[in-house]
């Protein structure tokens, strides 16, 4: 099968279902009202709550949720064959992640740009804030974790990325200082900032920076875990900045990337001709992990993710200028997160083998496809690059960078709405030095998730493509489920038809309470006495969060009048 063929079908289906489903989503589903004043409105403090041109808005979220999740996902998933893969990502993105993420960034907006946790007080229960906040502190524990770890090891595999991704960050400032003083449009000057960015990789390949040397001074056994070290140090400092000032001139470069990286993908596809070299269905070895329910888990970001919500109502909220626009940042974002994980099946199924004996020898159990994801991904990107006359050194250094962007920018926006969900758990708990201090909160989203980081175990990848991976999208495929059930409440409550938001709500609870259950058998086989009771609380806490919203939706849908009133203060029908 000619990869191109397949990328041209996605990209009709995806179009398609942006100019129809998503506006009857804005329409009939979530009610947008152009007129409604927004919270970046409604609190301006030039800090948090900035109202935002909805371009810039989008390359925030659209970098923020396209992570390395949506490429370590798919990479992996290949293992079951491109098939199935492919199925998911496209029937997922149309019908379960642009309804999640439209849905959580709708709600978050009528709410005061509040967190879907906290909205979960107003929406289902007392109870059901805490219990929500304590499954996203934990969501967002394993993804900081994860992310930092896989930022780690692309920077020792590949030196010659340092010197772009970390002079990114000046470069990303400077921009922001430019565009706010100056009142000026983002497009150009992030644009120039791009082209920068890519001369810095011909740079980065002349001087790579190795750690090795620090990290045997520093009596490190990993360098990558001294990268681990220095990225959380700067998350901290970057958690802390106004989003104008790096989050959003670094997500709107990152944007550019990620719209280059398709475009080197389908055009290189297109002129190498690249043919699928993996099985549509792979015959995989006895023991491996079963399709059901783990390829619905090991594809989440790409299909659908409980972080988007996260993104949706913790910082993409507060920027929302017009409720008009959650249509164009929500939808499309998934959108654009779906192609990305298309492109990174591509790479990992057309890009890194020519045939099938090739593509089995990188594929011959889970845990080889689980290790070589990334390495798989950049590669075959490399290859793409590579039909297109670059060079193929300076092709991987560019598929790496990409990775290391989006991943970084990922991490940028965890930390940030780890320290929010810190504040709502102190403020719930009654702990206000803590709820007040920015300071304390911002150590407090470090410190945990840089503990899980440095954990040992899961062999020469660590817990990231051993084990905590499995944790990570079990909870992360958890989160979207426990929001749809939140905005389906929402739903009901105005009247409206939730069978749209009713179906994925439905499939994912079924796929990640079953992974849950199985995973908590297999680390306690295997004697992972941290990752087996932190899989229980989370499964206890979903089983609570679960009945308490299905006695809100029975509550609701008794209640239900039609009308479009408003039950809470915040969700006031304010007008321009």
């Amino acid at each position: 099968m000619p990869a191109i063929v397949v990328a041209a079908a996605v990209g009709v289906l995806f179009f398609l279902a942006y100019r129809h489903y998503s506006s009857y989503l804005a329409r009939r589903v979530y009610g947008s009202d152009a007129a409604f004043v927004t919270p970046a409105h409604q609190f301006s403090d030039g800090i948090d709550f900035v109202p935002t041109n909805k371009h810039v808005v989008f390359g925030h979220h659209f970098t923020s949720v396209a992570g390395a999740a949506p490429i370590v996902g798919p990479a992996i998933a290949a293992f079951w064959g491109w098939g199935p893969a492919l199925a998911w990502i496209v029937v997922g993105t149309i019908f379960a992640a642009g309804v999640h993420d439209m849905g959580s960034l709708a709600v978050s907006v009528r709410h005061g740009a509040r967190n879907i946790g906290s909205i979960a007080h107003d929406v289902i229960s007392k109870r059901a804030r805490t219990l929500f906040l304590l499954i996203i502190f934990f969501l967002l524990t394993l993804v900081n974790a994860v992310f930092a770890v896989v930022i780690g090891n692309l920077l020792v595999a590949n030196p010659g990325a340092v010197i772009p991704i970390f002079v990114e960050i000046p470069l990303a400032i400077g921009i922001g200082q430019y565009i706010y003083r100056s009142r000026s449009a983002a497009l150009v000057p992030s644009l120039i900032g791009v082209v920068v960015l890519y001369a810095l990789i011909w740079v980065g390949l002349q001087v790579p920076i190795e750690i090795t040397g620090l990290a045997d001074a520093l009596g490190v056994d990993n360098p990558r875990n001294v990268w681990v070290v220095i990225l959380f140090a700067y998350a901290f400092i970057a958690s802390r900045l106004p989003v104008w000032v790096l989050l959003q001139p670094r997500d709107y470069i990152n944007s550019h990337q990620l719209f280059i990286a398709l475009g080197v993908i389908v055009a290189g596809i297109a002129v190498g001709w690249n043919t699928i070299a993996a099985p549509l269905v792979n015959d995989v070895p006895e023991g491996s992990p079963s399709i059901f329910p783990f390829l619905f888990i090991t594809i989440a970001c790409g299909a659908i993710s409980g972080f988007h919500s996260l993104v949706a109502s913790g910082t993409t909220a507060k920027q929302i200028d017009n409720e008009a626009d959650v249509r164009h940042v929500g939808y499309l974002g998934a959108v654009g997160e779906g192609a990305l994980a298309v492109g990174a099946l591509l790479a990992v199924t057309a890009g890194v083998a020519a045939t099938r004996a090739d593509w089995t020898a990188l594929y011959p159990d889970f845990d080889t496809a689980s290790g070589g994801a990334v390495g798989n991904f950049v590669n075959g990107v490399g290859v793409f690059a590579n039909n297109l006359g670059v060079p193929l050194d300076l092709a991987v250094i560019f598929a790496a960078v990409v990775v290391i962007s989006f991943a970084a920018t990922t991490m940028d926006t965890g930390v940030r709405l780890q320290r929010y969900v810190v504040q709502e758990i102190a403020e719930v708990l009654g702990w206000q030095r803590l709820a007040r201090n920015l300071t304390l909160a911002g150590i407090v989203a470090v410190v945990v998730p840089l503990a899980m980081a440095l954990l040992p175990g899961g062999g020469e990848a660590g817990y990231t493509f051993g084990v905590l991976w499995q944790l990570f999208g079990t909870t992360n495929q958890l989160t979207a489920g426990l929001a749809l059930a939140v905005v389906a409440v929402w739903v009901v409550q105005r009247g409206r038809n939730p069978v749209a938001v009713l179906v994925p709500l439905a499939f994912l609870l079924v796929m990640t309470s079953w992974a849950l259950i199985v995973n908590l058998r297999n680390f306690v086989d295997d004697g992972q006495w941290v990752l087996a009771p932190l899989d229980a609380i989370i499964f206890v806490l979903a089983v609570w969060l679960v009945v308490e919203a299905a006695l809100a939706l029975r509550r609701a849908s008794g209640s239900a009048t039609g009308s479009e009133h408003e039950p809470v203060p915040d969700d006031s029908p304010q007008r321009r």
